[in-house]
């Protein structure tokens, strides 16, 4: 792992789960972690109502866009943390690997998302605490 960590989130389709996670990660670190998210089968837009949710906390997620995952995302990412990927997330040696096992919140209404967002945001919190701890 280099001076500075850079994860990469990866879902299906780069629309809720990864792109939540991705942003609430960006908020506490504070830079001192890379952050990317991605999608195997990336959708057109992120969910209305996970935009809800995230503007709730104050973080703006209107405007990311879902992206495909590419292999080189992979090749640089010094943790890669999927969320019901499977198998189609390519596995590169040497790259550490999560695997955490949230509901998908695409088509769920707001309520159903805000404890989805809540469980990423106490796993980011540790992740960050693990990767890049406060001096």
């Amino acid at each position: 792992m280099g001076d500075t960590p850079e994860v990469l989130f990866v879902c299906v389709h780069n629309a809720g789960r990864s792109q939540m996670a991705a942003a609430l990660l960006e908020h506490h670190a504070g830079g001192r972690v890379r952050v990317r998210s991605a999608g195997t089968a990336p959708s057109d837009e992120i969910d209305p109502n996970v935009v809800a949710a995230m503007a709730e906390r104050g973080l703006d997620v209107a405007s990311a866009r879902p992206r495909g995952l590419r292999d080189d995302d992979v090749r640089e990412a010094d943790v890669v943390i999927t969320m019901g990927c499977g198998d189609a997330c390519p596995v590169v040696p040497g790259t550490r690997y999560l695997d955490w096992d949230l509901p998908d919140p695409a088509g769920k209404p707001l309520a159903d998302i805000r404890p989805i967002r809540d469980d990423i945001e106490h796993r980011v919190v540790d992740l960050l605490r693990e990767l890049a701890p406060e001096d």
